[in-house]
C-alpha cells in the first residue's frame, strides 16, 4: 500500500479535478470534500436536461456550473469541479474564473492506469462509450500534463495509481497572507527606505530592545511587553544604509518579532539581485552599491527574504490589514496576481501629474470596510485617517518623519529624519485626491445608510436592516434629527420581563429574578424607572473640543430616543452649561481623561416633551371617559329610581369610572410645570463612553456612583437614580427586591429596571439582556388602557408575544455598543452612523408599542 499523500489545498481555492473517465474522480470527491463543494458537470447536465449523460446538453451544463462556482468563489469558500477537464480549452475558462474572483487554482490529476478506467467504465450500464474515448482523454491529459502550471495552476498534484488515489489526504492550509490568529499588540511601521538610524530611533521610542552583533550592528529587536512590529515594505532605496535595515528587519522577522510585507521596491531589488534587466532608478542604484560591499552570502540571504515576502497580511480576526499601497476590501483575504500587484503599487487612473509621476486611485475614499487598513507608498507630511485606512509613509528618507501606529491603540508615534537623505522628485505634500471628500454639516453620504445592511457587531455577529427599515429611519434622521456630527448613540429599546400570572398584575419582580438567574446571573440591580423622556447627553469640555473632536464648535447636544433635539438651540446650549458645570464639580474631565462625555439618562418630567402627546391622547381619553361614565350615570341613576334593576350595569360604569380616575391620577402624576428649564430635571443612570473609552464592562454600581455624584455637583438639575441589588439565588434578598418595586409602585412610581450588576453579561456565547423592565400595575393602565386589570381583559393581555422584542432588543443593544466602541476607537463616524442608523431602522419592526 503507498505511503499516504498529502494535498495541500489553499483555502478558498478552486479545485480542478482532472482524469479520464473511470479514473474516480468522483468517488475522490465525495471523499474528500463535503458534497455541496462539489460541482459534478454530470449532475449540471441532468440539470438542464433529466440526463446527466446527454452530452448534446454539455455546453448549457458547462455554462451553468461556471455560474454557480463564480457565486461560490465570490463568498470565498473551496469549490471542486467534478468533469474530465483533460482538454486545455475545458481547463481555461476555469482558470479564469479562478483569477477573477482572486483564488488560487488547484490542479488535481487521477493518472490510474487505462485498464482500470476501461473496467469501471464497462461495468457502468448508463455507459455506452467506447475504449477507444478512454484512449483519447488519456492522451490529452499526457499532453497537458507539463503544461499545467503554465496555464496558470498554482498547485498541481498528480496521483498516478490506484494506491496513491486511495492513499490521498486533503489537507485545507490558509492563505500565507491570513494570519487572523495574530492578535497582536503591533506596532505598524512605514516606509523606511534606507534609513536605518531613524528605524533605531522609532523602535527604541516604542520601547523595543536593539539587539547587536559582535560589531555593534542592530541584528534584532526585542518588545519586553511581546508587542511585535510589522512593516509595510519599502524597506530599500534611495537612504544610507540599505543593508542595515534590513539587516534589523531580517533579524526581526527571524525572531518571531516582526512581520513584513513586501513594497514594491522589494519586489524591484529581487528582480535586479536574481540578474533580470531592470531600469536602476528611484534609489535602486543606492541599494545595489551599498549591497555590493556586503559578503555573498548576505546578499542571496536579501534576495530570499525580499522574494519571500508576501502581498499583505490580514491580522486580528480580520479586523486589521497591512498592504504597502493600502488594499480595497473585496481583496483583503484573497490572493492573485491582481491582488499582490494592487498591494505593491495600488491602482492608478492611467495619467500623470506635473512631475511625470502617476496619478494614483484614491481607493481610501470609497473604503467602507470593517477592518483597519494601513499603508505606505505615497508619502504624506501628516497622517490622518481616511475612512478607517491611515497612510504610514511620511516621507523619511526626504527629509520627513519615520511614523509607526500603535494597534489597537491607534496611538502614532514618529521620529523626525536626520537630514534629507534623498531629494523628491515631487515636493513632500498631500496629493489632494488622497483626502476624504468634504462633506456638508447637515448631510450623510446616502450610500452610508441606505438599501440593505449587512452589519457586522463585536457581540451578536451580523445584524440585518432591511431596505424599507432603512429608508424609514432616513425620514426621521433627514427631517428631525440634530447635526449628524453630533448624533453618536441612541438607545435601544428594552423588553418588559416575563408576564406574572399573579391575580391582578401583568407584571411583577419574581419573573425578572428568576429570568436572570436562571440565565446564570446572580447578582442584579433594580433602578428606579423615571417616568421622563430617555435622553443621549453629550458634553464637552469647550467649544474647542468640539470643533476638534466632532467638527462641531459648540458644548454639545441633547436628543432623543430618535436623534431629535429636545429643546430649542438657546435652551439646550442653558442645560448644557449646567451639565458642564456638574461634571466639572465632580472631577470626571481628569478621572476619565477626556474632554467630552456621553450620557444616558431620563429627562423629567414626561410632559417637557410628551405634552401634545398628553393633551391629544391621554387627557382626551380621560376627559371623554369621565363625561361619558358621569352622563351614563345619571341615566343609571333615573332609571334606579324607576325601580328598574340595573345594579349590575351600576357595578360596571361604577368600575370603569374608577378605572378612568385612576387611568387620568396615572397621567398626572408624571406631569409638573416647566417655564425653561425650571423644573428640568435630568436623571443619569450610565455613563456611555468618553475619549477612547467605554464603559459597558464596568459595573452599575460604578455608573449610578458617578450619577451620584453629579446630582451632588448640581442638585437642582440632577436627580437621583434609587436603586436595590439583589440576590436573585437567595429568598431573602429577593423578597427584599420584591418589597421595594412594591414601595415604588405603590407610591405612585413607574416600576423599575433589572439588570446585571455587572453590565455587558454573556450566558455561554449568547448575550444576556442588558435590563428588563417591571412596571408598576397603575403606570401600566396608561399603556393598556382604563379598564386593562378587568380579568377578561388581564386574561388576554397575558397571551402577548415577549420573543419578538427581546430579539430586537438584543440587536439593538449590540448596535449600541457597537457604536459606542466604534466612536471611543476613532473609528471614521459614517461607520459610527452605520450603527445608529440601524437602531432607528429596527424600530420600525412590527412589534407591539405597549411592550
Amino acid at each position: 500500500m503507498s505511503e499516504p499523500r498529502v494535498l495541500r489545498i489553499p483555502d478558498m481555492a478552486l479545485v480542478v479535478l482532472v482524469g479520464a473517465s473511470g479514473s474516480g474522480k468522483s468517488t475522490f470527491a465525495r471523499t474528500h470534500f463535503a458534497p455541496t463543494q462539489v460541482l459534478s458537470s454530470d449532475a449540471f447536465r441532468a440539470m438542464v436536461a433529466d440526463d446527466e449523460n446527454d452530452q448534446s446538453a454539455t455546453t448549457a451544463a458547462f455554462e451553468a456550473l461556471h455560474v454557480v462556482a463564480g457565486k461560490r468563489l465570490a463568498a470565498g469558500r473551496i469549490t471542486v469541479v467534478d468533469a474530465t477537464s483533460v482538454q486545455r480549452e475545458a481547463r481555461v475558462p476555469l482558470v479564469a474564473l479562478a483569477r477573477e474572483h482572486d483564488v488560487l487554482p488547484v490542479a488535481i490529476v487521477l493518472d490510474v492506469p487505462e485498464a482500470v478506467c476501461r473496467q469501471r467504465n464497462e461495468a457502468r450500464t448508463d455507459r455506452t462509450f467506447g475504449p477507444h474515448v478512454i484512449r483519447r482523454q488519456r492522451g490529452e491529459l499526457h499532453r497537458s500534463l507539463r503544461a499545467l502550471a503554465k496555464e496558470g495552476f498554482r498547485r498541481v498534484h498528480v496521483l498516478r495509481s490506484v494506491e496513491e488515489v486511495d492513499a490521498a489526504r486533503i489537507e485545507i492550509e490558509p492563505l500565507l497572507n491570513d494570519r487572523r490568529t495574530e492578535t497582536g499588540p503591533f506596532d505598524v511601521i512605514g516606509d523606511v527606505h534606507g534609513c536605518r538610524g531613524e528605524l533605531e530611533d522609532l523602535l527604541t521610542t516604542l520601547g523595543y530592545d536593539l539587539v547587536r552583533d559582535e560589531e555593534g550592528r542592530a541584528v534584532g529587536a526585542h518588545h519586553p511587553a511581546g508587542r511585535r512590529a510589522v512593516f509595510v515594505g519599502d524597506l530599500v532605496d534611495r537612504g544610507p544604509d540599505t543593508p542595515g535595515v534590513l539587516r534589523l528587519v531580517m533579524g526581526m522577522v527571524a525572531g518571531g518579532d516582526a512581520l513584513c510585507v513586501c513594497g514594491n521596491h522589494e519586489q524591484k531589488l529581487v528582480r535586479a539581485l536574481s540578474g533580470r534587466t531592470v531600469q536602476v532608478t528611484h534609489g535602486l542604484a543606492e541599494s545595489l552599491s551599498q549591497l555590493s560591499g556586503q559578503s555573498e552570502e548576505f546578499r542571496a540571504a536579501v534576495r530570499e527574504f525580499c522574494d519571500g515576502l508576501v502581498s499583505h497580511y490580514v491580522l486580528d480576526g480580520g479586523r486589521l490589514v497591512v498592504a504597502h499601497a493600502g488594499l480595497p476590501e473585496r481583496f483583503h483575504r484573497r490572493a492573485s496576481g491582481r491582488v499582490r500587484s494592487l498591494a505593491l503599487y495600488g491602482d492608478t487612473t492611467g495619467e500623470t501629474d506635473e512631475y511625470g509621476l502617476p496619478v494614483r486611485y484614491p481607493w481610501a475614499n470609497d473604503y467602507r470596510g470593517a477592518a483597519t487598513v494601513l499603508y505606505g507608498h505615497t508619502p504624506t507630511p501628516q497622517v490622518e485617517w481616511v475612512n478607517g485606512t491611515m497612510c504610514l509613509d511620511t516621507g523619511v528618507v526626504f527629509g520627513g518623519k519615520l511614523t509607526a501606529l500603535r494597534y489597537p491603540e491607534r496611538e502614532v508615534v514618529a521620529v523626525v529624519a536626520q537630514q534629507v537623505w534623498y531629494e523628491p522628485k515631487r515636493p513632500l505634500a498631500p496629493p489632494p485626491a488622497a483626502r476624504a471628500p468634504a462633506r456638508a454639516p447637515d448631510v450623510l453620504d446616502i450610500a452610508d445608510v441606505t438599501g440593505k445592511r449587512m452589519i457586522a457587531t463585536a457581540h451578536h455577529g451580523t445584524i440585518t436592516v432591511r431596505a424599507e427599515q432603512a429608508a424609514a429611519a432616513l425620514e426621521v434622521m433627514s427631517r428631525f434629527a440634530v447635526d449628524p456630527r453630533w448624533l453618536l448613540y441612541l438607545p435601544p429599546t428594552m423588553a418588559p420581563t416575563a408576564t406574572s400570572t399573579r391575580d391582578g398584575l401583568l407584571e411583577h419582580p419574581a419573573e425578572a429574578f428568576a429570568g436572570f438567574r436562571a440565565a446564570g446571573v446572580p447578582l442584579v440591580v433594580c433602578e428606579e424607572k423615571h417616568m421622563g423622556s430617555r435622553a443621549v447627553v453629550l458634553v464637552c469640555r469647550d467649544d474647542a473640543v468640539g470643533a476638534q473632536r466632532f467638527g462641531m464648535p459648540g458644548p454639545g447636544t441633547v436628543v432623543t430616543r430618535t436623534g431629535r433635539p429636545f429643546f430649542p438651540p438657546a435652551l439646550t446650549a442653558q442645560l448644557l452649561e449646567r451639565v458642564l458645570a456638574a461634571v466639572t464639580a465632580a472631577g470626571l474631565w481628569d478621572e476619565l481623561d477626556t474632554g467630552w462625555l456621553l450620557l444616558d439618562a431620563e429627562l423629567l418630567p414626561w410632559s417637557a416633551k410628551a405634552g401634545g402627546l398628553i393633551r391629544d391622547q391621554y387627557a382626551a381619553v380621560g376627559a371623554a371617559a369621565g363625561a361619558a361614565l358621569s352622563a351614563s350615570g345619571a341615566a343609571l341613576a333615573a332609571a334606579a329610581a324607576r325601580g328598574i334593576d340595573v345594579a349590575d350595569l351600576m357595578a360596571g360604569m361604577t368600575a370603569r369610572a374608577a378605572g378612568a380616575t385612576a387611568f387620568r391620577e396615572a397621567y398626572r402624576r408624571y406631569c409638573w410645570p416647566t417655564d425653561g428649564l425650571a423644573g428640568v430635571q435630568l436623571a443619569p443612570f450610565q455613563v456611555l463612553a468618553a475619549e477612547g473609552a467605554t464603559f459597558h464592562t464596568r459595573a452599575h454600581d460604578w455608573h449610578l456612583a458617578v450619577a451620584d455624584r453629579l446630582h451632588e455637583a448640581g442638585t437642582e438639575l440632577f436627580r437621583r437614580t434609587a436603586s436595590l441589588v439583589v440576590d436573585t439565588t437567595d429568598e431573602a434578598s429577593v423578597a427584599a427586591g420584591t418589597t421595594w418595586w412594591e414601595d415604588l409602585t405603590g407610591a405612585g412610581g413607574e416600576g423599575m429596571v433589572v439588570k446585571p450588576l455587572a453590565n455587558l453579561t454573556r450566558e455561554g456565547r449568547r448575550l444576556v439582556q442588558p435590563g428588563v423592565k417591571v412596571r408598576g400595575p397603575e403606570y401600566l393602565r396608561l399603556i393598556y388602557g382604563p379598564e386593562y386589570a378587568a380579568p377578561a381583559n388581564l386574561e388576554r393581555l397575558r397571551g402577548r408575544g415577549l420573543g419578538v422584542k427581546r430579539a430586537l432588543a438584543l440587536r439593538e443593544y449590540a448596535l449600541g455598543l457597537e457604536a459606542l466602541e466604534r466612536l471611543a476607537a476613532g473609528e471614521p463616524l459614517w461607520r459610527v452612523h452605520e450603527c445608529v442608523f440601524a437602531v432607528l431602522a429596527l424600530e420600525s419592526e412590527p412589534v407591539d408599542p405597549r411592550l
